[in-house]
């Protein structure tokens, strides 16, 4: 068996994080044996090399690799895609085809984002997994085929269980040894190594001298979280070499190359707010929300003193909704007083509260008689849309307009 160093050399890794070591040396050890791989890890991490490390290092070597992206094929046709389908199966299935198990018989299958594979397929894949077995789309006969089967993931294949959107048996099939790549942040001086290979491939690409980095702009780049990891970190290495004309980087020019420079801030994941409203927008609803039923709950008493009479039934009611909204909204800074009316006072204008403001006085007829006229001007004098906006009846809105004569 190859030692660690030359493993890393033949397939292009860099790095001498511990946890990325020991990723490779759990590939070294598995790859003899055809046990199914799960490679899990976050998105641009490398999760790529583990599968050709294992495949080159088994019995299957001389067999066929395919690397299958399932994320990257329409949930309709990947059936078709891994199993073939018979010729009129479907539409457009103009003649039989294989499908990826069967022409990688006897070699290995990378299956790429297998967290995205739909619920129907992960039961045709189960099977493979079992027994070795599998029927094309359109057929009703039973093929064997012997695949070794490498899948890697960025999902979090738990919470994918608890959703219902990744079968349980199946994740336990693909991951009899489960290897999981660190994130480019957490591998500490690999980060400038790194960088320095890129820059000298993009170098010799592009026949142009090699940048470097002053002290404060490696700082600044070991101490950026890289969301994107490698992919990201070779991203803006070849950026800077193409657009920098110094070939010496400092951090004043190396920040404009790091976006949303959040440095070693902690980043939430699968977090939530600790409250609803998490922007303004959200706030400005709730009042909304809050001050309509309040009007709504005002237009039900009026109504109802306006039918019942000044009662003593309808009082208590008016005190405790008045009472209501102020424990609900900020204390006013001024005097509130709630005043109860003479029995005689509704039948004369149907006032029934006030509030007192300084000298100020508000008037439930005045109010009344300008609500009612602007509905009509808004509905065209249209008596059955004002009462309905109003919320009373098309009735009592007519008597209401002969009585106040409008």
């Amino acid at each position: 068996m190859e030692n660690l160093q030359a493993i890393k050399q033949r397939f292009g890794i860099i790095g001498n994080d511990v946890q990325l070591n020991r990723a490779i040396e759990k590939a070294l050890r598995v790859a003899p044996t055809d046990i199914s791989v799960l490679v899990t890890g976050e998105s641009g991490v490398g999760k790529e090399n583990i599968p050709r490390i294992i495949h080159q290092l088994s019995h299957r070597k001389h067999a066929k690799y395919i690397a299958v992206n399932c994320g990257a094929i329409p949930e309709g046709t990947i059936d078709s895609e891994l199993f073939g389908h018979e010729k009129g199966a479907f539409t457009g299935a103009t003649a039989t085809r294989k499908g990826y198990f069967e022409v990688a018989d006897g070699g290995t299958i990378f299956l790429d984002e297998v967290g995205e594979l739909p619920l129907t397929t992960q039961v045709r894949l189960l099977r493979v997994l079992e027994n070795g077995e599998f029927i094309k789309v359109g057929s009703s006969q039973v093929q064997k085929t012997n695949v070794r089967i490498v899948a890697a993931t960025n999902v979090n294949m738990q919470q994918a269980i608890a959703k219902e959107k990744f079968r349980e048996d199946l994740y336990y099939r693909l991951s009899t040894i489960e290897i999981n790549l660190p994130a480019l942040r957490e591998r500490g001086e690999d980060i400038h190594l790194l960088f320095r290979k890129f820059a000298s491939d993009f170098a010799q690409k592009y026949r142009m001298p090699t940048i470097r980095l002053d002290d404060n702009s490696v700082k600044m780049l070991l101490n950026y979280r890289f969301p994107g990891n490698i992919r990201q970190l070779k991203n803006i290495a070849e950026q800077i070499s193409v657009v920098e004309e110094s070939r010496q980087i400092t951090a004043d020019k190396m920040v404009h190359y790091l976006p949303n420079n959040n440095g070693n801030l902690p980043a939430v994941i699968g977090g939530t707010a600790a409250n609803d409203f998490s922007t303004e927008r959200d706030i400005m609803y709730k009042i909304l929300f809050d001050m309509r039923n309040d009007i709504n709950d005002l237009k039900k008493l009026t109504l109802d003193l306006m039918q019942h009479g000044n009662s003593e039934e309808v009082q208590e009611e008016n005190s405790r909704l008045i009472e209501r909204i102020y424990e609900e909204k900020p204390a006013p800074q001024h005097k509130v007083e709630v005043v109860q009316l003479p029995q005689n006072s509704v039948e004369n204008n149907y006032d029934f509260a006030e509030t007192v403001e300084e000298d100020e006085s508000l008037s439930l007829q005045d109010k009344e008689v300008e609500m009612i006229r602007k509905s009509l001007e808004k509905n065209k004098n249209k008596r059955k849309l004002a009462a309905k906006e109003l919320g009373i009846s098309e009735r009592t809105l007519y008597r209401k307009i002969k009585q106040y004569d409008l």
